[in-house]
């Protein structure tokens, strides 16, 4: 199988240590791309910077998360617009609201959002999407602007089935994380992972965070790794009652689509 991982967050400082066995990792177990995460500023860059050193294997997006929307000023927007250029980015994101944290002020994250949404509209960029606790401000926004962005995904969606039809009547993609292998907090989303169409789906693995709790054999870290995703994409196929091949084949081919990919060198 190969597959491609929509969202990883290798500039994390956990990844500092092994960054390079990571990545080789992910490619012998058939990662064969990965969409490294910028949430900030500062990430952004590193994530770009992490993506030049591999090229074709690599990719980054250019954003700022709601946990930072604080931070968000006129020179972040610059360097984000400016970053957006670069042919390795490939998406306007990480963004969205949070209000489950409330790390920065709910006004203050629906600026910044509405912000990014912009840029994606000018760019022409595809947005990879936050949202957690804030459905109804996050829904409106979106729909708001939707027929003037190119392509959105919402990103490790743990909703219920509302908020899921809510994204696919706007025609949002859907990203798919670890959390369908934790029975504590995943589990309601079984029930409904079908109604997602094959041609809308996409998994990730938000690595260093998610890791699958069905993980055989143990690991004995917390740490996640893009090297997991095949348990994720196996959790989703039996949910769905698909091969894990075809379900890797579908979103192999969706991921390249969305982000405007190549095939793997």
């Amino acid at each position: 199988m190969k597959l491609i991982d929509i969202g990883c967050n290798l500039t994390h400082d956990s990844f500092d240590s092994d960054r390079a066995a990571v990545i080789e990792r992910a490619h012998e177990a058939g990662v064969v791309q990965m969409v490294v995460t910028g949430a900030s500023k500062d990430g952004s860059a590193a994530a770009l910077e992490l993506a030049r050193r591999y090229p074709g294997k690599l990719f980054s997006t250019a954003g700022v998360h709601p946990h930072r929307a604080s931070d968000f000023d006129d020179e972040t927007e610059q360097m984000l617009r400016d970053l957006s250029q670069n042919t390795f980015v490939v998406a306007v994101g990480e963004t969205g609201l949070d209000y489950f944290r409330d790390f920065s002020p709910r006004d203050v994250q629906r600026d910044v959002f509405q912000r990014q949404l912009q840029i994606g509209i000018d760019t022409g960029l595809p947005l990879f999407l936050h949202m957690r606790d804030a459905h109804e401000d996050f829904h409106a926004m979106l729909r708001e602007v939707r027929d003037r962005i190119s392509r959105v995904v919402v990103h490790c969606f743990t909703g219920i089935r509302e908020e899921l039809h809510d994204y696919l009547d706007l025609d949002c993609h859907i990203g798919i994380t670890g959390w369908i292998c934790d029975e504590r907090r995943g589990s309601h989303m079984k029930a409904f992972l079908q109604d997602i169409p094959a041609d809308r789906l996409m998994v990730e693995t938000d690595a260093p965070y998610l890791k699958p709790r069905n993980l055989r054999p143990r690991v004995k870290t917390h740490r996640n790794e893009p090297c997991w995703l095949p348990w994720i994409v196996g959790t989703l196929a039996a949910v769905r009652e698909e091969t894990p091949e075809i379900v890797a084949q579908r979103t192999t081919a969706n991921a390249r689509a969305f982000f405007h990919l190549q095939s793997d060198p």
